[in-house]
C-alpha cells in the first residue's frame, strides 16, 4: 500500500478544505489511530498509507456535509490522491453515505475507529484530566449506553465496525483508548503549532 502524496502534501490539502479546529484535530487523532493500528496490527510497512488514509477521511465533511464521501473522490484526485487511498476513504462512509465497500482491513479499522474516536473524544473532555491518559474502558462503557451523551456519534456505526473486524466491542474500545493515547501529545503540539 503506498500513497502518491506525502503527509506534508496530504496535510496541505486537508487544510485546503477544513478550517474549523474541530475537524483539524480529528483528522490529527484518525491519522494517529490509524498509524497505531498499523504497527498494532503488523502492517507497520504500511504505516504511512493508514495514517495518510486517516488524515484524509473527511476530507469533504466541512464545507460538503450532505456530500460526504461523494465529494471526497473529486477533491483528492485533484490533490493528487492515487485509487487505492480513495477507496480507503471513501469506504469509512459504508451504508451511511456511500456504497464503498470496506475490504482491506486497513478500512474495516477505518471505519470503526473513526465513529469512535468521536465518542472516546467526548468522553475526554468531560473527565477532570481533559485527557485519554487515564480513560478506562469501563468508564467508556457507562458512556456507549448513555444514547444522550455525544448523541451524534453512532453506536450502530461503532458496533457494525466491531463485527466487521471480527472483534468484540470491548476490544475495539480497549485498542482505540490505546491508540488515541499515543498521539494525543503529538495532536495537541501539531494543533497549537498549526494555530488552527
Amino acid at each position: 500500500m503506498k500513497s502518491s502524496v506525502t503527509r506534508e502534501e496530504a496535510l496541505q490539502l486537508l487544510r485546503e478544505y477544513n478550517k474549523e479546529p474541530f475537524h483539524i484535530q480529528h483528522a490529527l487523532t484518525v491519522e494517529g489511530v490509524m498509524r497505531w493500528y498499523a504497527k498494532e496490527l503488523g502492517y507497520g510497512e504500511d504505516e504511512e498509507f493508514w495514517g495518510i488514509a486517516g488524515l484524509l477521511h473527511d476530507i469533504d465533511f466541512e464545507l460538503y456535509p450532505e456530500e460526504h464521501c461523494k465529494k471526497a473522490p473529486e477533491l483528492l484526485e485533484k490533490g493528487g490522491v492515487n485509487p487505492e487511498l480513495i477507496h480507503a476513504v471513501c469506504s469509512h462512509g459504508y451504508g451511511i453515505c456511500c456504497d464503498v465497500v470496506p475490504e482491506h482491513e486497513m478500512e474495516k479499522v477505518l471505519f470503526a475507529a473513526d465513529e469512535l474516536t468521536g465518542l472516546i473524544g467526548a468522553a475526554a473532555r468531560m473527565r477532570p484530566s481533559k485527557s485519554v491518559m487515564d480513560m478506562e474502558v469501563s468508564s467508556l462503557k457507562k458512556k456507549f449506553k448513555d444514547k444522550k451523551f455525544a448523541a451524534g456519534c453512532s453506536r450502530d456505526v461503532i458496533r457494525r465496525g466491531a463485527e466487521q473486524l471480527g472483534w468484540e466491542l470491548e476490544t475495539l474500545m480497549e485498542k482505540t483508548i490505546l491508540a488515541m493515547r499515543s498521539c494525543e501529545a503529538s495532536v495537541n503540539e501539531e494543533l497549537a503549532a498549526l494555530e488552527v
